[in-house]
């Protein structure tokens, strides 16, 4: 029995001690909890603008001549001379004699027609007299009946007319062979490519160059056909005077120069690319070389890779916002009461400063421009415009 006191009794003690700590513990008052109000975040906003805007397309392009032919003779013979014009890089202007065949047996060829021709003019004049002796002859002696186209020697004089038009024919060719020695183009221009030399025999229809005239360059613009709604240009456009032609600035970067031209679209095609499914709008330079050359004197050069800006025709009213208040999937952030809030805009058009939109914002409300991480409708902001922070005086 002694035993059993000995061991039961420190542990009843012990009980009893953990009871009245835990009774003091449930009989002690709650501490009060505090909610903590959520923490508002400063954001750079911007002003939603109203405006009536002509919306203008961003696309690219390659420049290429209107007019890009191979050069060819139409006569055979040996290359005697070569312009310094025709060379590849160097222009030239209309009429000038770019290549000279040797003309020696086209010369010779247009002596003998002449000839020919004097020949027959001569058979004629002898078939006309005879025609007129006959005539007087049956006149005189036989005046009975009618006489026979033989009798009055019409069929001679017939043949002989055909032969003197036959001869003078024969000499118009020759004339003109002799002319085709000299290669000439009507236009004025630059040569892409040479192929001849002096003292080389070529054949009629062979390559000698290629050449490009300087009067229009062109540019193929793709399209999507949104972006042809957004301009108000159907396929199949022709401009005209009824059909006004949209303006289009052309810039490329040369040099780390930027240069700028400006051209007019001239038509649509009438048809939808196959493969790409879009469709292309052709833009025209006039006198690339000359009057089109930028500030700086740059020419829009054939070849070059030009990024367009086509304008519009037809304002509408729109709402613009900066381009950095546009988040992914057309998303924008809107702070009203100090909340944010996530709205989803129409996009119509952007570039790389703006954004223009058809609804989702109202004018004159306040669209975040700074980066948010974590962002959901509702969080507190406040909203801070970039000039109030820079203006000492508004602090």
């Amino acid at each position: 029995m002694r035993k059993i006191l000995k061991f039961t009794a420190p542990a009843l003690v012990l009980v009893a001690a953990i009871g009245s700590v835990m009774a003091l513990a449930a009989a002690k008052e709650a501490p009060e909890k505090k909610e903590e109000a959520p923490r508002q975040v400063s954001l750079y906003v911007d002003e939603v603008r109203a405006e009536n805007v002509t919306i203008s397309v961003r696309t690219q392009g390659e420049v290429r001549a209107k007019t890009e032919i191979d050069i060819v003779p139409q006569v055979s013979g040996r290359i005697v001379s070569i312009s310094d014009s025709f060379s590849e890089g160097a222009g030239f202007v209309p009429g000038e004699a770019l290549i000279q065949i040797e003309d020696s047996d086209y010369k010779l060829a247009v002596t003998s027609a002449e000839a020919r021709v004097a020949e027959a003019r001569v058979r004629l004049e002898q078939e006309l007299a005879d025609a007129r002796i006959k005539k007087k002859q049956w006149q005189d002696w036989v005046k009975d009946g009618a006489p026979t186209p033989l009798a009055l020697n019409q069929p001679q004089v017939a043949e002989a007319q055909a032969k003197l038009r036959a001869a003078e024919a024969d000499l118009e060719n020759a004339k003109l062979d002799l002319d085709r020695t000299q290669i000439k183009l009507p236009f004025q221009g630059r040569v892409l490519e040479r192929t001849a030399g002096v003292g080389q025999f070529v054949n009629v229809g062979a390559k000698l160059g290629r050449v490009f005239a300087t009067d229009k360059v062109e540019v193929r613009l793709p399209l999507t056909d949104s972006q042809l709604a957004e301009l108000n240009l159907p396929i199949g456009f022709v401009a005209s005077a009824q059909h006004q032609a949209p303006k289009v600035t052309f810039s490329a970067n040369l040099g780390g120069e930027d240069h700028e031209w400006v051209g007019r679209v001239v038509r649509t095609h009438a048809s939808v690319d196959q493969q790409t499914r879009l469709m292309y709008a052709v833009a025209q330079v006039e006198d690339p070389y000359g009057l089109a050359v930028d500030a700086t004197g740059m020419p829009l050069a054939v070849g070059l890779f030009v990024s367009a800006e086509i304008e519009g025709v037809k304002p509408q009213n729109a709402l613009v916002m900066p381009r950095l208040a546009l988040r992914s999937e057309d998303k924008v952030y809107v702070i009203k009461d100090e909340k944010l809030e996530i709205r989803t805009v129409d996009v119509l058009s952007t570039s790389e400063d703006q954004v223009i939109v058809t609804s989702g914002v109202e004018p004159g409300e306040q669209v975040v421009t700074s980066p948010v991480r974590g962002a959901y409708d509702g969080m507190g902001a406040v909203a801070i415009t970039r000039n109030a922070q820079a203006d000492p005086a508004s602090r």
